[in-house]
């Protein structure tokens, strides 16, 4: 609730880049850590868990203090400074419902809106290939007859090409304050990368080159579904529930991935690739009919009458449900 629409794609995708980064870096640590095998009578995978889990708890502790709340409730910003973030968001997305509690009749009304289902299978779609990809990387290279160093080594391009590809990606989606496009072209791409892994067996250059699409697309497009829904949703109440209904609902992706490469499956991974090539083409499905959906309903709030008799409270209350609220594209 702290920036407009069209600003807020930088930093969702600055955050779900970290996947990224700590892909790139954990392939670098990971070899180098490695070679702590046999220290203080510790397996090199032992020091692995060891070292990036104390440094994963210590940086969550300090962003338990640090991280910032609502604009209405910054004690570091002055009362004309929380009036303006105020007025900014609501010139862009109107009143936001006042805080309070949550109940099961909120939840069950935001469930009603077969957009929030949408939202969960966009996020469902993607979440299969990039947990997939981020479980199975090593386990997809080596087949590739490198050794388990350059292994590592060789996971750390693919997510380095995914975390440039994705905040290029973010910069221009917010410049042209559009969603869409930058999320359905690369989901395109996915399509393409996995299709072409099902067909090719042979060239290992090739393959390892189509892996770079396979991130590149997916952890490109992750954040702008995120970001495209969650942001198209009105009101504290109604993103607060679609957003955990949007991550924890696709997060169950996650459970499927780890049964996708297995080692019996080793070299060709038939199974692993058409899965998550159908999850993929799950997310598309779903996030055309969503741009469907928002551009018929903005077409038909327009045709409407400007006053609906509506008082500022109902209308805060609803969201974007309200008749006056326009859905980004």
């Amino acid at each position: 609730m702290w920036y407009k629409r069209n600003e807020a794609q930088k930093r969702y995708s600055l955050f779900f880049s970290s996947t990224s980064l700590a892909g790139a870096f954990g392939g670098l640590l990971a070899s180098a850590i490695g070679k702590l095998d046999g220290v203080r009578n510790y397996s090199g995978w032992r020091w692995i868990f060891i070292l990036e889990g104390t440094l994963t708890v210590i940086v969550g502790i300090i962003f338990f203090f640090v991280f910032p709340a609502f604009p209405e409730e910054a004690k570091w910003l002055t009362e004309e400074e929380r009036t303006y973030v105020k007025a900014r968001l609501k010139a862009d997305q109107g009143n936001n419902a006042a805080e309070r509690k949550i109940k099961l009749s909120d939840v069950a009304t935001v469930m009603k809106d077969y957009r929030i289902w949408l939202g969960g299978f966009m996020y469902l779609g993607l979440i299969v290939p990039a947990y997939s990809y981020a479980f199975f990387a090593p386990t997809i290279i080596k087949t590739y007859n490198y050794s388990p160093i350059q292994t590592q080594l060789h996971s750390v391009p693919p997510w380095a090409a995914s975390f440039v590809f994705s905040f290029v990606v973010a910069v221009v989606s917010d410049w042209t304050r559009h969603r869409a496009f930058f999320a359905i072209a690369p989901l395109a791409i996915t399509i393409s990368a996995f299709a072409v892994l099902l067909v090719i067996h042979t060239n290992t250059t090739v393959e390892y080159a189509v892996l770079h699409l396979v991130t590149i697309g997916t952890y490109g497009c992750l954040p702008i579904i995120v970001c495209w829904f969650q942001m198209n949703l009105g009101g504290h109440h109604r993103r607060a529930i679609g957003s955990a209904w949007q991550i924890g609902f696709g997060n169950l992706g996650g459970i499927i991935a780890t049964y996708l490469f297995l080692d019996s499956d080793a070299p060709y991974f038939t199974k692993g690739y058409a899965v998550c090539l159908g999850f993929v083409v799950l997310s598309a499905f779903s996030s055309t009919l969503y741009l469907i959906s928002i551009y018929i309903e903005n077409r038909r709030r327009s045709k409407m009458v400007t006053d609906v008799g509506l008082s500022d409270y109902e209308k805060t209350e609803m969201g974007d449900l309200n008749p006056e609220y326009r859905y980004m594209y």
